[in-house]
C-alpha cells in the first residue's frame, strides 16, 4: 500500500490519463449515467461513500481550472456550497454555474470519467473540469511569457482566493 494514495485502482488509473480540459463528473446515487460512461462506483450504501468525500480526495489529486454544478447548491444548499468552497479555495479553480439538465445533456456524455457516489443530497453532480499545474509550465527560467489564464489562475492560488459563482 501507498500512504496517502488512493487505492482503488480504476479511479487511480483513470486520474492517470488526464491531460487538460478532460472532464471527471463526480454524481449523486441517483444520477442519470450515460450507458458507455467509463465510470467508478463508489457509491456503497445510501449516505456512503460521501460526493464531499470524493472532492476532497480529488483535490489533492489533480488540477482543477472549473468546477461547474447547478446553482441551487448556493441557494437551496448553502452548507453544501460552503463546503464545496472550502474544498477548492486557493485551487485556483473557477466556480462556474451548470443547471441539472446541463450536466446530464451537455456534460456526461463528454466526461472521461464519471464517479458515482453514495449522496442521496440533491444536485449534488459536480463536472471537474481538468487543467495542468500553473507552475509546472511557463517557469520563471524559461524566456516565454506565461499566458494570461495562467496567470489569473496563479494569482487566485496565490491570494488563496475564496471561488464563488462566475457572473456572466
Amino acid at each position: 500500500m501507498q500512504p496517502n494514495k488512493i487505492l482503488n485502482a480504476k479511479l487511480a488509473g483513470a486520474l492517470a490519463t488526464l491531460g487538460h480540459t478532460d472532464v471527471v463528473l463526480v454524481t449523486d446515487a441517483g444520477f442519470p449515467i450515460p450507458k458507455d460512461a467509463n465510470i467508478v462506483d463508489l457509491g456503497l450504501t445510501a449516505g456512503t461513500v460521501d460526493v464531499l468525500e470524493i472532492l476532497r480526495v480529488l483535490r489533492q489529486h489533480m488540477f482543477v481550472e472549473e468546477v461547474r454544478f447547478a446553482p441551487e447548491v448556493k441557494t437551496e444548499y448553502p452548507a453544501l456550497y460552503k463546503d464545496v468552497q472550502e474544498i477548492y479555495t486557493g485551487s485556483g479553480a473557477e466556480f462556474i454555474p451548470a443547471p441539472h439538465e446541463e450536466l446530464i445533456a451537455e456534460w456526461a456524455p463528454k466526461a472521461k470519467v464519471v464517479i458515482r457516489s453514495g449522496s442521496l443530497t440533491a444536485w449534488a453532480n459536480f463536472a471537474l473540469v481538468a487543467s495542468t499545474d500553473p507552475y509546472a509550465w511557463f517557469r520563471d527560467d524559461e524566456p516565454v511569457e506565461p499566458l494570461p489564464l495562467y496567470k489569473e489562475r496563479r494569482r487566485r492560488i496565490e491570494t488563496n482566493e475564496v471561488p464563488d459563482f462566475k457572473t456572466v
